[in-house]
């Protein structure tokens, strides 16, 4: 096992990594190593894939089986082996699949087929043993080429892990892109033949981030045909009376689906973590039993789950081991996520669920009533645009801070709750992603009417965020740099890799980066973002919010 993919990396160091019998996320060795041997079969299918596209030849079943399977090696998702050994096995097939589609159009073109090396040529065991046994041949550990090149690397292969995440949510609400498959092979290809010149390491991560963004986009039209585009919403954060089921991770489509499956039970469905923004969009909140959102963030689901009297299901990455608080009798898993042991719902059908969330006693009594306001996606915040615009004009608002990202257990967090309590009074914060629970509960008041937070989603809302810089520019008749805006970032995972190179990919600079450094960034790497992209880590909030403003 070798893997540092995410802040959990032990010592936080691209040499020693994780690389132990466990990661620090739970991961057993054996499953990081059968990851990587997906990862390898995905590359082989994306040297064909790529190939097949220069004639035309697509097959909508390989495409589709790409974001799907990748998502499932991002943190915290999938820990089942066994899944990976037949995920491992259908990647063999639509490999070999796209192999014979490669070479039947080139036969029809008459063109000589190109020779392949590497995983289009790797014949996986049919065993798990088998396959633990050729795990090295998939390894990403560093070798001669160097650190610089192995950190550009892992910067595509994160960003392309957090594209696929992305990817999968968009193809859930109906949205595909032949472009956008076209662009996974392309890269898959690229990584296949273990790139060395950082120059083209370098244009293929930057092409990543421009990827994401298209996926972004893909996914936010998929949200808002579905569901309605997001309105402010106040949202209740402490329970009711009754039977419950609690829905954690990022899916949409089943939190509806149970919704639509419990109607007229009983029982009332809270969200948690990621899915707190489902309460803003029109077509969910019109269900009365969708109750409120409990809990926090991701990293405290192993003590929150535990307190929550009902059935949880999780669908999508965050997942924890749920074996040490006693919860695994009552929670399923469902789409790309999976553990050992615990059920894993197919075809969204939630009648296990329902069955279990009944027999459970639910919550005793209401509790005094908190709630928080969300949903300040773009379509809500382009309608008091003229609002905002006339705020800076007038001088009332002097600087936008847009405070987003993962959050985690490491230490440092309290940065973000720092700087959120310490930014000043004429400022206004934009918030995306589970960062926001470090201080989205606390009363931050307004300037003319506006909320001094706005919250925009999750990370899942990145392109709403974007968009609102976008029409800022609009309004000012400037450039994104030139706005009285910086971006207050925090790293945990894949997904916020992808964000962070869709960023530097539309040029914006200064963003502000912590709590750490993402372990595969060398010095070298590290310098050429300060240099090129204005890239700071972060340091002391309070001076970092003076330096910023005397900068302005």
């Amino acid at each position: 096992m070798f893997c540092i993919q995410c802040e959990q990396t032990l010592t936080n160091d691209r040499v020693t990594g994780c690389q132990f019998k466990q990661g620090k996320c739970g991961k057993e060795a054996d499953t990081a190593d059968l990851q990587d041997l997906l990862i390898y079969m995905l590359e082989g299918i994306g040297q064909f894939g790529f190939a097949a596209r220069q004639f035309g030849a697509i097959d909508p079943e390989i495409d589709q089986f790409i974001p799907e399977a990748f998502f499932t090696t991002l943190t915290n998702v999938n820990f089942d082996e066994d899944r990976f050994v037949a995920l491992i096995a259908t990647a063999t097939r639509l490999r070999n699949n796209a192999k014979a589609m490669y070479l039947a159009a080139c036969e029809k073109a008459g063109e000589a087929p190109q020779t392949f090396e590497g995983p289009a040529n790797f014949t996986p065991a049919q065993t798990k043993e088998g396959l633990l046994e050729q795990a090295a041949v998939a390894s990403i550990k560093e070798d001669e080429a160097g650190p610089d090149v192995f950190g550009l690397r892992c910067l595509v292969l994160y960003g392309l892990k957090g594209c696929a995440a992305y990817g999968e949510h968009a193809l859930m609400l109906g949205e595909d892109n032949q472009e956008v498959f076209g662009k996974f092979h392309e890269y898959l290809s690229l990584m296949a033949s273990k790139p060395t010149d950082i120059d083209v390491l370098l244009e293929a991560a930057l092409g990543v981030g421009g990827l994401n963004y298209e996926i972004m986009g893909l996914l936010d039209k998929g949200s808002t045909t579905n569901f309605g585009h997001p309105e402010p919403t106040q949202v209740k954060t402490t329970p009711i009376k009754g039977k419950a089921i609690l829905v954690s991770g990022h899916d949409m489509v089943d939190l509806e689906a149970i919704l639509k499956q419990t109607e007229g039970t009983g029982i009332n469905v809270y969200t948690h973590g990621e899915l707190l923004p489902a309460h803003a969009y029109p077509k969910l909140k019109a269900y009365s039993h969708l109750a409120g959102n409990y809990g926090t963030a991701w990293q405290n689901q192993q003590e929150e789950f535990s307190a929550f009297p009902g059935a949880i299901v999780m669908t999508s990455n965050c997942l924890i081991n749920p074996y040490t608080k006693g919860y695994d009798d009552r929670i399923w898993t469902c789409g790309p996520v999976g553990w050992p042991g615990v059920p894993h719902i197919e075809a969204r059908d939630f009648s296990s669920v329902i069955d279990k969330a009944q027999q459970l006693d639910g919550f005793p009594a209401d509790l005094i009533e908190k709630t928080i306001t969300i949903g300040f996606a773009h379509n809500a915040v382009m309608g008091v645009a003229d609002k905002v615009v006339d705020g800076v004009k007038s001088g009332a608002i002097k600087h936008f801070f847009l405070i987003g990202g993962c959050d985690g257990a490491a230490p440092g967090r309290n940065y973000y709750t720092e700087f959120a309590e310490n930014t000043p009074d004429d400022t206004v914060m934009l918030t995306i992603g589970c960062g926001k629970y470090r201080f989205n509960d606390k009363e931050f008041g307004d300037i003319g009417g506006i909320p001094r937070l706005l919250d925009v989603g999750q990370c899942n809302d990145s392109y709403s965020a974007i968009q609102i810089a976008l029409a800022l520019c609009e309004a000012f008749e400037c450039e994104v740099n030139d706005l009285p805006l910086t971006l207050i970032v925090s790293w945990f995972e894949q997904k916020a890799a992808a964000v962070l190179l869709t960023l530097l990919h539309l040029g914006i600079k200064n963003i502000h980066l912590g709590p750490s450094l993402p372990p595969f960034l060398t010095p070298n790497l590290v310098n050429f973002l300060v240099e090129n992209f204005d890239l700071k880590p972060i340091g002391d909030a309070k001076q970092d919010i003076a330096n910023i403003l005397n900068a302005a």
